[in-house]
């Protein structure tokens, strides 16, 4: 068996874990010269070269343009030979698991082998997940978690708890206080101190402590985890809760306007000063940030996220897991797919692709 050495995704942004696979510049089989570029990718602020370490040949490219690649993810190998294989590392090990399969992946769905085995295992239909961004074992997790449904809560139950004591907890913890209608009984946060006070409120545990929690007759929760570089981490909250049977309401700041028209799913933040149109439709766990204007007849997938002064046009539609910057702007009947990423003050014209990224400040499409 050929000893390949692999070539990383590398971290272009600490705060953007994903990036673009804009064009490769070897074909598979090609040589390589140590240091010879292999890729070019792009986050929504940056752009970076992939380069290999060593000499020899490109072998088991697992990517192709439009791809949305994450830090540290294998991109290919380099091989002794233009044919070098490795039967026990992917491409090649899912290529022979799936041709083994009654239950093969559908064409276009990149989807770890945890993951599958999680979705397959409780009836999942693989055909529903996401095409194009890398599906991973806490996304499935999550897809569950929110298919799931969990005890009523009790009748005049008003208590409830933040998953997360970071920016985004407290700013929750602000918008439930202005709203009125709960009663905040804490805190849950992995990395604080049972006891400790922040922001005024109590730490009640972690993670493992909800269940304990939800037999005291706590059943309602929000998410405080905004998931911006860690998207994540922000969907592995909503498994913990679910699984351990909260509810996530939606929450809506009072100086927030929403059209009567207008549907939010639960799990839907809506912070100070937005505005929601009509007929416009929220997916599951969608944030949509201070000043954000969705206009008439928009659909937000689940988990979509709009920044701080987003502004959407009418009839747009934003794909699951889509991140909208700061004072980005999309335009009339636009389509952003799932898991796509608008910069910081980016207008967007045209329909973006899965996965695909627009940098901070710029036009899409771009021009030629």
């Amino acid at each position: 068996m050929p000893d390949l050495i692999p070539i990383h995704v590398p971290l272009l942004n600490a705060n953007e874990p994903d990036a673009l696979l804009v064009s490769l510049e070897v074909s598979e089989g090609e040589h390589l010269e140590a240091g010879q570029t292999v890729a070019v990718i792009e986050t929504t602020k940056s752009t970076g070269e992939v380069q290999a370490d060593s000499a020899g040949y490109l072998v088991g490219l697992r990517f192709t343009p439009g791809d949305t690649l994450h830090a540290g993810e294998v991109l290919a190998y380099i091989g002794d030979a233009p044919d070098a294989q490795d039967p026990t590392l992917p491409p090649w090990a899912s290529e022979d698991h799936a041709a083994a399969s009654s239950t093969a992946s559908p064409d276009g769905l990149r989807i770890t082998t945890p993951a599958r085995e999680l979705a397959l295992q409780h009836g999942l239909d693989l055909a529903s997940l996401p095409q194009g961004p890398l599906v991973t074992r806490r996304m499935v997790a999550a897809r569950l978690a929110q298919q799931s449904s969990p005890e009523p809560v009790p009748e005049g139950e008003k208590r409830l708890v933040i998953y997360g004591a970071g920016g985004h907890g407290r700013s929750l913890a602000a918008l439930i206080r202005e709203l009125g209608r709960y009663e905040i009984a804490g805190f849950v946060d992995d990395g604080c101190t049972p006891g400790d006070s922040i922001f005024g409120l109590p730490v009640l545990g972690g993670g493992r402590d909800l269940e304990a929690l939800a037999q005291q007759g706590l059943r309602l929760a929000v998410n405080g985890v905004g998931g911006i570089g860690d998207l994540a981490s922000r969907l592995s909250v909503y498994d913990l809760l679910r699984g351990a049977g909260f509810h996530c309401p939606p929450v809506v700041h009072p100086t927030a306007c929403i059209e009567n028209s207008a549907r939010l799913s639960d799990g839907c933040q809506v912070f100070p000063l937005a505005y929601v149109g009509t007929e416009a439709a929220l997916g599951f766990g969608c944030i949509i940030n201070t000043g954000a204007i969705i206009s008439h007849n928009v659909v937000l997938g689940a988990y979509a996220n709009l920044s701080p002064g987003a502004t959407l046009a009418g009839g747009v539609t934003i794909g699951e897991r889509a991140l909208i910057g700061m004072r980005a702007t999309v335009n009339l009947n636009v389509q952003v797919g799932a898991g796509a990423r608008v910069g910081n003050g980016a207008t967007v014209k045209a329909d973006v692709p899965e996965g695909g990224i627009v940098p901070a400040g710029t036009i899409w499409p771009p021009r030629r």
